[in-house]
């Protein structure tokens, strides 16, 4: 059937649109349901949010409780920093950066044990692992200076896999990212990494890196063991918002990544993204879009849709940074609020043999981000039936995907860039940070502070106190669980899932019945 509004409808994508000229950087709002009086609603509301843009960019505190300002912006613009001190600290850390890659792919900067370093292990978690993945995955590959492996868990297994997909440690480059050096993930990683290192006999200071604040325990190590380098991490830079520091520009570099041009397309939109005028202002449209769509309340999840594989990690990069900032039980008054988005996502074309089939026909609980790359490959062209390119259908599969959701009422931004390099993926990034700013300033929360994760490392620290106290326990006659709960001083409903992971991985540690709560019977051997 014909579109009885052509016309219509291009006016209307010509209105809704922000762009950003170079790298180009397009904020297609034609499907997103807006209508100018929208936009006009929420224009005060925006243009207070992008005022208190200019007071974090200056240097006001984000954190009044932990005394923090948010730098992550400086980070690209060194002379927008508010002290001397800072911006030559971004300067000095990126001078360093780039020192290290190059004496690493010169060979200047090698194993100890001969040869040079081909591959990199690097032990994160949050920010300090989603950014460096994200990187590898988008300028991986067989043109990449090195293979990139993260360690980004505390799974045993998981480890394992990973360290014998590494193989040979010897020409293993080894970077640890963590601000304390205390992070369970991180230093546990670190840990299985230097045990591995043993067990080939080499030494782990002698092919390490640190990523650290400066005199944490980390650093204080990787300085008495003479580790190869440190590299410093800033209290004003938050880990989902830390791609642009050493976090993420050392792995980068390493990988062969062009730094000055991230960095570029990153302060480029950071420019576009101050635009006072919110029509021209490619964040704050993209903001506005979020508010309307769930109310300014998040009733409804984000799905991230990039038609590139290579922006397949993109999605779950994007649930740290939108979740972890936005997802609050108080705004700033301290009123309860359970404010938050939800984000999820895969990659065009495959969710639409995945869960499309829903987004059109089912809940309607969502919105949709389409991520479009105009370029289909670097070079060649092959077609796979007369006139058509794999890339031709990879287009028309996300025009036909948007349009049948439009269709159903079911609205959607995109984002289309010409061609996917540094200085576009670094636009991409800043563009999210800023929009992710700006819609916590309209629902009034603090996007750069994250209580609900401190609060679960607290518990965690806890249950390995129970543990503790659970193993004091144990002796050689059989107890119950009520039984060594009373003596722990605990739960039994909380000292269940402990003794069964102990019964699961302590030799010293026998059960009989052990699947059955009631019954089960725990001893030391």
């Amino acid at each position: 059937m014909a579109d009885p509004h052509p016309v219509d409808r291009f006016a209307h994508h010509l209105r809704f649109r922000s762009v950003l000229e170079d790298p180009f950087v397009e904020v297609d709002l034609g499907c997103a349901g807006l209508e100018a009086a929208d936009v006009e609603a929420l224009r005060p509301a925006l243009e207070r949010a992008l005022t208190a843009m200019q007071r974090l960019e200056q240097g006001a505190l984000a954190n009044a409780d932990e005394q923090r300002m948010v730098g992550h912006f400086w980070l690209r613009a060194p002379g927008l920093s508010p002290s001397t001190e800072v911006e030559q600290a971004i300067v000095g850390a990126l001078a360093e950066v780039e020192r290290l890659a190059a004496d690493v792919h010169q060979g200047r900067l090698a194993p100890p044990e001969g040869g040079a370093f081909t591959k990199v292990v690097l032990c994160g978690i949050g920010g300090s692992a989603l950014g460096p993945m994200l990187l590898a995955d988008v300028f991986g590959g067989p043109e990449a200076r090195v293979d990139l492996h993260v360690l980004d868990n505390t799974d045993p297994d998981g480890i394992d896999r990973e360290l014998e997909r590494v193989g040979a440690l010897q020409d293993a480059l080894v970077v640890v990212i963590s601000k304390s050096g205390g992070t369970p993930e991180t230093r546990n990683g670190m840990l299985e990494v230097e045990r591995a290192c043993r067990q080939q006999g080499l030494s782990l200071a002698h092919r390490a890196i640190a990523v650290t604040t400066p005199g944490s325990t980390l650093h204080q190590r990787a300085e008495r063991e003479g580790w190869l380098a440190t590299l410093p991490m800033w209290d004003w830079v938050g880990g989902r918002t830390s791609i642009t520091s050493a976090v993420g520009l050392l792995p980068g570099a390493l990988l062969g990544m062009d730094l000055r041009a991230f960095l570029a397309g990153a302060a480029a939109m950071d420019d576009a993204t101050r635009r006072a005028d919110v029509w021209q202002n490619p964040a704050a449209m993209l903001a506005a879009f979020w508010h309307h769509e769930g109310s300014g309340r998040g009733e409804r999840a984000m799905v991230v849709l990039p038609y590139k594989d290579r922006l397949l990690l993109l999605s779950r990069y994007l649930q740290q940074l939108v979740m972890e900032s936005l997802g609050k039980e108080r705004d700033r008054q301290g009123r309860i609020v359970h404010q938050g988005i939800a984000v999820y996502g895969n990659k065009g074309s495959t969710d639409q043999h995945a869960y499309v089939q829903q987004l059109r026909d089912g809940r309607h609980d969502f919105f949709a981000l389409f991520v479009r790359v105009l370029q289909d490959r670097s070079a060649g062209h092959f077609e796979v039936e007369p006139g058509v390119t794999s890339g031709d259908f990879l287009d028309g599969l996300w025009q036909g995907t948007r349009r049948a959701l439009f269709d159903k009422g079911r609205h959607s931004a995109t984002l289309g860039v010409d061609r996917l390099d540094e200085r576009v993926l670094g636009a991409l990034i800043a563009l999210f940070e800023r929009t992710v700013a700006i819609y916590a300033e309209l629902v009034d929360v603090n996007a750069f502070h994250q209580p609900g994760v401190e609060a679960g490392k607290q518990a965690a620290a806890q249950v390995l106190a129970l543990q503790g106290r659970l193993l004091a326990a144990l002796g050689a006659e059989a107890q119950d669980v009520r039984g060594l709960a009373a003596k722990a001083g605990a739960d039994p409903a909380d000292c269940w899932p402990v003794l069964q992971h102990l019964a699961a991985n302590r030799p010293e540690v026998a059960v009989v019945h052990g699947h059955e709560p009631a019954r089960a019977r725990f001893l030391r051997r």
